[in-house]
């Protein structure tokens, strides 16, 4: 009969569970959500464990009630007016009074405050405090992300203000104690639609020791935006930089964790502009290994803002039409190119994993809504920048580590026992007969990736190995950082748009200056305090993912509306007991195809080996399956995209065909061969029976062919 309080998390399907911290979490039934809401905090007692095993428990308290507004669509049935709410795990329309619609019309999307709470007998009760406006509107769906998952979207009035006091340019007393590298070519690279530039990066050779017979190396510079200088603990900017924590990105539209005036003014590297930042000077070996560095603040002048795509095209053709318009820089771009390669050659020594992963880019229209899906490539540009990201983030790491000063890391473990076994179950049934070994490392994991590289699914296999990984955090203790196979790292390289390289930017000024950085309210227990604030920051780094796939996944559902009854072609990227997650091959787009969908038969689901199995015709559907599959249903209020078995016009599914592997290997049948051909053998079997039984009955009966009378069977057969 043990008492728990936690936070309520509702289910789409009517049950919910309280969080809790120190053991599993609550099981609660329908009946008991009745009078509670998804985000109440609320106090249960365990009075039984499930049948699943889990702890199930009953509600003997509402402690605090779920403050934010609510989101959901009007509606009006009866003459009785509710709001459906937009996130499913609330469970319960809200009734809402005639005079509290503030004038919204069925069908919009609006913002309800609640004025009663659900009752174990009545339904909740709100009034309308804002209409966002109808449900084709341009631009909604990222209205509705930001209140659905709670994300701070408007600045405070102390922070504005703030913010327009700052100057626009520099002064005399913003250079004082920095170095002036505004003679330094150093030049940014982004993507063609960044707005904010907040590291520069400058190469050039350099001898590594002293002698005629000293190797060159690299002098590799990363200047960052000093955002510190502007945002100071305690201050009404830097509250509200606290409570976002991270910049959300949607498409077409960036909630910035700084006002417009900083993340693209003030701290932004735009070209030709004085700018201040924090640099990070290493000296690298030509086996890539960092030799030595330091941290100092410094003024700079950017040189030139160059594009991803540029600069790749200029290092594919030195001499081509790209190089010749930046002649100048040219020499520049070759030495980074230079430090980059032999970073990259230390990585490979290290085995930091690097997976083949499909990334995505969804392009929009001047309406906001989805023009084309196309993937996402990236160039040596791409891996240039963020090999010397690596570099200064590392560094930052091991001084921070070195000075033995409280700060945030960013912490990567590796495997647990459970994913290592459900991995390797899973390679198993793909067909890769592989042992892991009990403590996987990252060279374990990056040479598995490369041997897989050349099979057809080797992205469905690289996937699996990215999630045999646990998620990154923040968090004061150096575990280091498993993927990359640092002993050390933290970010440092954009506090335009995550608090916690601000953090770190603080914590390094505080060591170069001899002092110590604390945070605010962290006096009585300081590692507490940082370990606060890390999970606080990790935890908003979540919401701000949940929100923008939350936008993507309504982008894609209001794509695919408009292509119902299309057919395409998709692999199998995840199996679950209720049907298969299918990936469009042309469209990049995931949906369902759910196990009624599959024929007319039971299906078991096989947890270790990834797959369904038919128990009738022992057809399989497992993991990089090849399907052809129909656009069925659009379902977009709960952002979901059903597919059915594509079928012919005689109504029987179409196969495609794919690689045939061995049963006897205890591999899982291709499960492209469909129920059509197993029920073509089995008319085949049929018709040779019918053959021989007729064969039969003829010599019987003298053996004149004709198919003598027919008759009842009997439990014996007379011989002749």
């Amino acid at each position: 009969m043990q008492e728990i309080t936690g936070t309520l998390q509702g289910h789409r399907d009517g049950h919910g569970f309280v969080l809790n911290a120190a053991g599993p979490d609550v099981f609660l039934p329908p009946a008991e959500m009745r009078a509670a809401l998804h985000g109440d905090t609320v106090r249960v007692r365990v009075v039984r464990m499930d049948k699943r095993g889990r702890p199930e428990g009953r509600v003997i308290e509402i402690v605090e009630r779920r403050a934010r507004p609510l989101i959901g669509r009007l509606l009006l049935e009866g003459g009785v007016w509710l709001v459906a709410p937009e996130d499913k795990r609330f469970g319960q329309d809200i009734l809402v009074p005639k005079g509290a619609t503030a004038q919204a019309r069925p069908g919009q999307v609006v913002s309800v405050e609640l004025t009663e709470p659900p009752t174990l007998y009545a339904q909740p009760v709100g009034r309308i405090t804002e209409v966002l406006g109808d449900i084709d509107d341009p631009g909604l769906e990222i209205e509705i992300a930001v209140r659905k998952y709670e994300v701070p979207h408007r600045f405070s009035a102390e922070t504005l203000a703030q913010a327009a006091k700052l100057p626009d340019r520099l002064r005399a007393v913003d250079l004082k104690g920095r170095v002036d590298l505004r003679d330094v070519a150093l030049v940014t690279i982004d993507g063609e639609d960044a707005r904010d530039f907040d590291d520069a990066v400058y190469c050039e050779p350099v001898k590594v020791g002293r002698g005629k017979a000293a190797p060159m190396g690299w002098r590799l510079l990363v200047a960052i935006a000093d955002v510190s200088h502007y945002v100071k603990p305690g201050e009404p900017l830097d509250q509200d930089a606290l409570e976002r924590a991270t910049s959300v990105y949607f498409p077409r539209r960036v909630i910035p964790m700084l006002p417009e005036k900083l993340s693209n003014g003030l701290c932004s590297l735009n070209p030709m502009v004085e700018r201040l930042s924090m640099v990070c000077d290493m000296l690298v070996e030509p086996d890539g290994e960092t030799l030595a560095y330091q941290f100092y603040p410094a003024v700079i002048c950017s040189q030139a803002r160059f594009t991803y795509t540029e600069v790749a095209a200029i290092l594919a053709n030195t001499h081509g039409p790209e190089a010749m318009r930046r002649k100048e820089r040219v020499q520049d771009l070759l030495n980074l190119h230079g430090v980059y390669q032999a970073l990259l050659s230390a990585r490979g020594r290290r085995g930091a994993v690097d997976f083949d992963t499909p990334e995505t880019q969804i392009v929009c229209d001047d309406n906001g809504r989805i023009e084309k899906i196309v993937p996402r490539t990236r160039n040596e540009a791409h891996r240039l920048i963020e090999e010397a990201m690596l570099a200064a983030n590392v560094c930052a790491a091991e001084f921070i580590a070195l000075a033995e000063h409280p700060c945030v890391f960013r912490v990567h473990e590796g495997p647990t026992v459970e994913k290592r076994q459900t991995l390797q179950a899973a390679l198993r049934a793909l067909g890769i007969n592989v042992t892991l070994p009990e403590k996987l490392t990252p060279n374990d994991l990056q040479q598995l990736a490369q041997s897989t590289k050349e099979r057809p699914d080797h992205q469905q296999v690289h996937m699996l190995l990215l999630r045999s990984m646990q998620q990154a955090l923040y968090t004061p203790y150096n575990n280091g950082h498993f993927g990359l196979a640092y002993p050390a790292y933290t970010h440092f390289t954009s506090p335009i748009r995550r608090y916690p390289d601000l953090l770190v930017h603080r914590t390094i000024k505080a060591i170069l200056a001899g002092k110590k950085y604390g945070l605010k309210g962290g006096a009585g227990d300081a590692l507490a305090a940082w370990e606060q604030i890390g999970l606080h920051c990790s935890a908003n780094e979540r919401r701000a993912d949940e929100a923008s796939r939350d936008v993507e996944a309504w982008l894609k559902c209001r794509y695919m509306r408009d292509r119902l009854g299309e057919d395409y072609l998709g692999h199998v990227t995840s199996v679950t007991p209720f049907g298969l997650f299918v990936q469009l091959e042309s469209l990049f787009v995931e949906g369902l195809v759910h196990i009624t969908e599959l024929g007319g038969e039971y299906f078991r689901f096989d947890e270790a080996r990834q797959e369904l199995r038919g128990e009738r015709t022992g057809i399989r559907y497992g993991l990089g399956a090849r399907l052809h599959v129909q656009v069925g249903r659009v379902d977009l209020d709960g952002r979901r995209i059903e597919f059915r078995l594509f079928k012919d016009g005689e109504g029987r599914a179409v196969p495609k065909p794919a690689k045939s592997r061995s049963d006897d290997a205890g591999e899982a049948l291709p499960a492209s061969v469909v129920l059509d051909d197993l029920r073509l053998q089995d008319r085949q079997a049929k018709s040779e029976k019918a053959a021989r039984a007729k064969q039969r009955r003829a010599a019987q009966g003298g053996g004149s062919g004709q198919e003598g009378p027919s008759r009842k069977k009997s439990g014996k057969r007379r011989r002749t």
